[in-house]
C-alpha cells in the first residue's frame, strides 16, 4: 500500500465532524469495500453494490427530512410573509426577522448535509462504469448514472438558490499519497464556483437525465425520471442565470404530455383517511394512512406508510394519527395572519382549510391559545412530502407566458388553479396591464403553493423581496420587530461560518 500523508487523517477526521463537500464513509479509505492488493479501488465490486447504493440515493429525500423539507420550509416560508418561525430560538427567529448569520447552526447543517447528499450521488456517478459485472448492462449503467444526475442537479438547484456561489463538486477525492497531494489536496478544500456555472452544471446534468432516466411512472412517484428532469429544467430556466421563457412553456407542455395534470380535488394532495366517526373515543377520527400517493399532479414525493412514518408531522402542530403527540411545546411554521388575510380575500378558496387549522394548544406566542394557528399541509405520520407537483409548473407557465408579454393567456392557467379552488376567474382587469397580472400571479402562486417551500424564492426570482417583506412588519401585528431591512444583498444568504473556517478557499457572501 501507498504511504499516506498524516494530513489525509486530519482530512478525515475533520470532515467526518462537518460533511463539508463529502461523506467520509463513501470515499477511498483502507475501511471501505473493494481495496485491492496493488491498491487499485474498487468502489462497487458488483451489480448488488451498484444496486444498494442507487436504493440509498432513491432514499434520500425521505430519509432526510431536516435539510429537504423542515428547514426549507423555515428558509421559504417563515423568510417570507407567508409564516412566523412558529417557535422561537437562536435557530428560528432569525428567519423571521431578517437577522440571520453566518453562526446559524441549521444553515451548517444544510449545508454539511447538501454537500454530503452530493458525494453520495457523485459516488456512484464516477464509478459505475468501472464495475465488471456482466449482469450489470450498459444501458443499466446509462439509467442509475442518469439518475444520479438528476438527484445532484435537484440538490445544487437548492443550494445555488440558497447561497448562489457554491463549490462545485462533481467527482469524488481520492486518497492523498506522497504522488497525489499537489492533485488531490485541493479537491478536499474546494473554492466557490460562480452561480452561472452552478446552473450550467445542473442544466447539463438534467439534459443527460432526459436521454437516460426511466420514463414516468404513474405508480411509484418517488424515483429519478424523465419527468423530474422535465419539471426541474422548467425550473431552472424560469430563474434569471438561465431564463428562458420559451423552454420553461416547452418542458411545461412535456410535463402535460407525460400525463401530468391538476387533481380534481385539492385534499388528495394532503388528506388522510380517518377512522369511523363511530369508533370508541380513543380512537376517533384517528389517521390511519394518507388519502392519495402517486397522484397525476405528484411529479416528486418521498413516501411514509404504518410502520415507516414519517416524523416532521409533529414539528408543525398535531400528528392526526396520534392526537397528543409531542404536542407540548410551540411548534415551527406557524402561519401567519398576513397570508389568512390573503386566504379570506378569496372567499370561498378550498386550499385554505388544506393549508390553515386551528387548535388549542398550551402556548399563546403568535395567536390565543384557544384559537392557535397552525401549518396543515403535513398532518400525520403518513402524509407525503412532496418536493415537485404540476400546479407549480403550470404556474411557471404563466410566469412564462407574462415574461412574453401575453397576459390573457396566463390568466387562463391562473384560473385553472382557481377553478379548482372553488373561486371565480379573474377579472378581465386582472390581465389590463403586466403590473396587475403579475400581481394576480404572485398571489395565486402564494395561496396554491402556501407551505410547500416556495413563496421565498419566487419572491427572490420576481425580484419582490424589498417591496413585500419591507412592508409586511408594519401590517402583520402577529411578527416580530424586523430587525434588518431587505436589500439585494437579502437574496442569498451567509455561508455557514465555521464551514468557512475549516475550508480557507471560502467567502462569506456580501452583506454578512
Amino acid at each position: 500500500m501507498k504511504t499516506r500523508y498524516i494530513l489525509s487523517i486530519l482530512i478525515i477526521s475533520l470532515l467526518a465532524a462537518c460533511s463539508m463537500d463529502y461523506d467520509p464513509l463513501d470515499t477511498y479509505s483502507d475501511v471501505t469495500e473493494g481495496v485491492s492488493e496493488d491498491s487499485v479501488q474498487v468502489v462497487f465490486e458488483d451489480k448488488a453494490d451498484v444496486l444498494a447504493h442507487r436504493q440509498t440515493l432513491l432514499n434520500l429525500y425521505k430519509n432526510s427530512q431536516e435539510h429537504w423539507y423542515l428547514d426549507m420550509l423555515l428558509l421559504a416560508e417563515s423568510h417570507s410573509d407567508n409564516a412566523y418561525a412558529g417557535s422561537p430560538g437562536a435557530e428560528t427567529t432569525p428567519f423571521e426577522v431578517n437577522s440571520i448569520e453566518g453562526s446559524n447552526t441549521n444553515l451548517r447543517r444544510d449545508w454539511n448535509s447538501h454537500m454530503g447528499n452530493i458525494a453520495q450521488a457523485n459516488r456512484l456517478i464516477s464509478f459505475i462504469d468501472d464495475v465488471n459485472d456482466p449482469a450489470l448492462t450498459d444501458a443499466e449503467k446509462l439509467q442509475y448514472k442518469a439518475e444520479a444526475k438528476i438527484l445532484r442537479a435537484m440538490i445544487y438547484f437548492d443550494m445555488v438558490r440558497i447561497w448562489g456561489n457554491v463549490p462545485l463538486v462533481t467527482t469524488v477525492a481520492g486518497d492523498i499519497t506522497s504522488e497525489t497531494i499537489d492533485d488531490v489536496y485541493p479537491a478536499y478544500f474546494p473554492p466557490q464556483t460562480d452561480a452561472l456555472t452552478i446552473y450550467q452544471q445542473i442544466e447539463a446534468d438534467l439534459l443527460e437525465g432526459l436521454q437516460y432516466a426511466p420514463d414516468n411512472d404513474a405508480q411509484d412517484k418517488t424515483q429519478f425520471s424523465k419527468s423530474v428532469a422535465r419539471a426541474l429544467l422548467a425550473k431552472v430556466y424560469a430563474e434569471k442565470p438561465l431564463r428562458d421563457y420559451d423552454k420553461v412553456i416547452q418542458y411545461a407542455d412535456e410535463l402535460a404530455a407525460d400525463g401530468y395534470e391538476l387533481v380534481d380535488d385539492y385534499s388528495d394532495l394532503f388528506g388522510v383517511i380517518l377512522t369511523d366517526p363511530n369508533s370508541p373515543p380513543s380512537q376517533e377520527n384517528k389517521a390511519i394512512d394518507a388519502k392519495a400517493r402517486n397522484t397525476k399532479e405528484t411529479i416528486y414525493e418521498a413516501q411514509y406508510f404504518p410502520g415507516n412514518t414519517n416524523w416532521a408531522t409533529w414539528m408543525y402542530g398535531r400528528p392526526l394519527n396520534d392526537w397528543t403527540f409531542y404536542f407540548t411545546w410551540a411548534k415551527w411554521i406557524t402561519p401567519s395572519r398576513d397570508l389568512i388575510k390573503a386566504f379570506q380575500s378569496e372567499v370561498g378558496d378550498k386550499r385554505y382549510a388544506e393549508t390553515v387549522v386551528f387548535y388549542s394548544c398550551g402556548w399563546n406566542i403568535y395567536y390565543p391559545a384557544d384559537n392557535y394557528a397552525f401549518m396543515y399541509k403535513c398532518r400525520s405520520a403518513y402524509n407525503s412530502t412532496i418536493k415537485m407537483r404540476y400546479a407549480d409548473i403550470l404556474l411557471l407557465k404563466a410566469e412564462a407566458l407574462i415574461g412574453k408579454g401575453d397576459y390573457s393567456g396566463a390568466a387562463q392557467i391562473i384560473n385553472q388553479t382557481r377553478q379548482r379552488a372553488g373561486l371565480n376567474n379573474l377579472p378581465a382587469s386582472a390581465s389590463a396591464s403586466e403590473e396587475a397580472i403579475t400581481e394576480a400571479y404572485l398571489k395565486e402562486r402564494r395561496l396554491e403553493l402556501a407551505m410547500e417551500g416556495q413563496r421565498w424564492f419566487d419572491l427572490v426570482r420576481l425580484e419582490k423581496v424589498e417591496e413585500v417583506m419591507n412592508a409586511v412588519y408594519a401590517k402583520d401585528e402577529g411578527r416580530p420587530a424586523q430587525v434588518y431591512p431587505f436589500t439585494s444583498l437579502s437574496y442569498i444568504l451567509p455561508v455557514p461560518q465555521g464551514i468557512i473556517d475549516q475550508n480557507p478557499n471560502l467567502v462569506q457572501n456580501p452583506g454578512y
